[in-house]
């Protein structure tokens, strides 16, 4: 992750997180995200949220099942900003 899509990230109010299952007939999981604080880049290749609201039980059994996560800014000021998707570790 370089500087300007770090500094993109760490500037925006809100985030959102999307899982889903591997069966075809499960659902898919989209949350908003966004405290203040909650968001915290640790490294290159590290991201972690905290993750305050609701049950939040989809998220975690979709990620321990196939430990897939999708998530996703909006440039609410300046141009968007668009990098490929990273595999995670």
């Amino acid at each position: 992750m370089d500087g300007r899509l770090r500094t993109f990230i760490e500037e925006q109010p809100l985030f959102f997180t999307s899982t889903a299952p591997l069966s075809a007939d499960g659902t898919v999981n989209l949350s908003p995200k966004g405290l203040k604080g909650s968001f915290a880049i640790l490294d290159e290749l590290t991201l972690a949220y905290l993750d305050f609201a609701g049950s939040n039980a989809e998220t975690i059994a979709h990620l321990r099942e196939n430990g897939r996560i999708t998530l996703m800014w909006c440039a609410f000021q300046g141009p968007p900003q668009h990098r490929p998707c990273a595999r995670p570790r």
